[in-house]
């Protein structure tokens, strides 16, 4: 009879679990458990980087056509001589001319240079060779039609820096390939002769706006010209440039830069004061991003080096100190009920992963937390290879509010750039710097 009944109780799946696989700190490695991680944990492989990145690609090569056509007819012109007043882009879900779209192209070619597939660099290579051709027959155009409304008003008289300076950077960068056309060189020099002859600046030099208040700094800023400067030192061989983008550096971190929490604030207004400090995550992310960008241009021996990379290191030791548990980083970087953001997310996963590979920073220290960022940033990218979860355009505030409930949309630009150069420099650390899983941690031995 007790047989019978103790079979009775083993056939309850609970009770036979508690029976025979009751585990305490003796019979079992507790320490072996695995958690209830929220985001993939200590599973990142090359193979599944590509496979994002090539989801990306699909859906972004087929919504980012490059054509002109008639607007009221929808035809597509073959002949850019017939271009007109009532022609435009082929309507896509991105602009073409955007500075969201500059990250991208480089995106692109960071993907190409890190894996070999060379249909991302063909993606940017395409693109900007058409925006080329296209300003070119428009300039032709307005000889004799003065005023005439064009769809690259963006290329022919920018209007502020992001107009020019990250898709400037994007067509440096695309030249030097060797694959560009040669009306590429003249959008190229208009967009610097822009950048360093006609945006507005304080009487210190530095490069500002007259908005939202009189004599503001974005941060933003440091991206929307300084990559640009400092690739046309590359190109040129011209001393000027790496001086001019040093220059400029200092003299935004010098406003900008809050030493004591290792970040910097969104916006810098003369005159006012106290100041504000809201540490937007994506306008940090230009600011990092910019250091990098001018660590790979500067020549070895310049004098700019020694203080680009020391402000790198503070930098990224304030973001570490921030990250969440699931990898990702908040809108508003200090304050933790803000909501976590993607492209942020991803620009830091790109900075740490590309600073870790040229040796910048410590593999040891670093590497697990760019490899948590970036399956955070993965989880984001959906089956149609769109980017979740990121913050849409965002001017400048002196309220929390306004950071807080900024819109979050798949259709937000911004993302697209910096996913794919995350994937790149991750695909590249994965190879240069391999984990190892250590009681449960994500290690990297060297």
């Amino acid at each position: 009879m007790l047989c019978i009944f103790a079979l009775i109780l083993l056939s309850y799946p609970s009770f036979a679990q508690y029976i025979t696989k009751k585990g305490n700190d003796v019979t079992t490695p507790l320490h072996l458990l695995k958690p209830n991680y929220t985001i993939p944990y200590g599973e990142t492989k090359t193979t599944d980087i590509k496979a994002s990145l090539d989801k990306i690609f699909n859906y972004l090569d087929q919504n980012t056509p490059f054509q002109l056509i008639d607007k009221t007819t929808g035809t597509i012109i073959s002949d850019l001589k017939k271009a007109n007043s009532n022609s435009v882009f082929k309507p896509g879900d991105y602009r073409l001319t955007s500075y969201e779209w500059g990250v991208t192209y480089t995106g692109m070619l960071e993907v190409a240079a890190a894996t070999g597939d060379k249909k991302y660099s063909t993606y940017t290579i395409n693109r900007v060779n058409f925006l080329a051709d296209v300003a070119a027959a428009y300039q032709n155009y307005l000889k004799s039609n003065a005023g005439a409304e064009t769809p690259v008003r963006s290329i022919l008289t920018p209007h502020a820096l992001d107009d020019a300076g990250s898709i400037a950077a994007s067509m440096i960068k695309a030249q030097r390939t060797g694959g560009t056309k040669p009306s590429l060189r003249p959008v190229i020099d208009h967009y610097l002769n822009y950048i360093m002859t006609k945006e507005f600046r304080l009487k210190d030099g530095t490069l500002a706006r007259n908005r939202p208040l009189p004599n503001t700094l974005w941060l933003d800023d440091l991206y929307m010209s300084l990559p640009a400067i400092a690739q046309m030192g590359v190109l040129t061989g011209e001393s000027r440039y790496f001086d001019e983008a040093v220059k400029q550096y200092q003299l935004f971190a010098e406003k900008m830069f809050n030493t004591e929490k290792g970040l910097y604030m969104h916006g810098w207004v003369q005159d006012m004061d106290p100041h504000p400090q809201f540490h937007w995550a994506r306008a940090n992310g230009w600011a990092l991003m910019t250091k990098i960008e001018l660590l790979d241009a500067l020549p070895a021996n310049h004098p700019g080096r020694p203080i680009i990379l020391k402000m790198l290191k503070a930098h990224i030791i304030g973001l570490s100190k921030l990250q969440d548990k699931t990898g990702f980083w908040h809108q508003l970087l200090d304050r933790n009920d803000s909501y976590l953001e993607t492209s942020a997310t991803a620009i830091y996963t790109y900075c740490i992963a590309r600073a870790i590979n040229k040796g910048w920073i410590d593999a040891k220290a670093y590497g697990p937390m760019a490899l948590l960022a970036w399956n955070a940033v993965n989880t984001k990218i959906n089956e149609n290879g769109q980017v979740e979860g990121t913050c849409v355009g965002t001017g400048m505030g002196f309220d929390p509010a306004f950071y807080y409930y900024r819109p979050v949309n798949v259709f937000a630009a911004h993302s697209y750039g910096p996913v794919l150069l995350a994937g790149a420099e991750t695909f590249r650390m994965l190879q240069q710097h391999p984990f190892k899983i250590n009681d449960s941690a994500v290690q990297i031995e060297k």
